[in-house]
């Protein structure tokens, strides 16, 4: 699967707002979708091929320095781990015809804030919703 333009970005940019998500847009996204998730599993495998060349010598600096390089690349690996399942939700929704779509209200997404955030599942509106709540129960607790 090719990765998506420049140019074709901005032709389903200029697209009307009635041929929302409409089947080339889709297939920009899916493409998009697919290309992002195999970055992110090749960046995670060079990450592991990156731990297994660290060596065990050297002076005590050397020990620290390394220990220090190795649980950032282990919470590099874990954070982007975490990010694969929600590509792949992404594919699955766009697979069921719901994608784009908010998992709260129902409403278009926009394809704006889909290029920027393609695995978002909130608008705009509901994501901010979602953040003044949580801010809301942080300040009570």
């Amino acid at each position: 699967m090719t990765k998506p333009t420049s140019a074709e970005k901005q032709q389903i940019l200029e697209m009307a707002a009635e041929h929302y998500m409409n089947p080339q847009q889709q297939e920009f996204l899916r493409r998009l979708l697919w290309h992002e998730r195999q970055e992110l599993l090749e960046h995670i495998e060079r990450a592991k091929i990156q731990l297994l060349e660290q060596e065990d010598t050297g002076d005590e600096g050397d020990i620290a320095l390394r220990e220090e390089s190795l649980r950032l690349i282990l919470r590099q690996i874990d954070r982007e781990s975490r990010l694969l399942p929600k590509y792949d939700a992404a594919l699955l929704r766009l697979e069921n015809g719901k994608y784009g779509f908010c998992i709260e209200t129902g409403d278009p997404i926009g394809l704006p804030r889909l290029l920027l955030r393609p695995t978002t599942e909130l608008s705009i509106e509901a994501k901010s919703k979602e953040e003044k709540a949580e801010l809301h129960y942080r300040k009570n607790k």
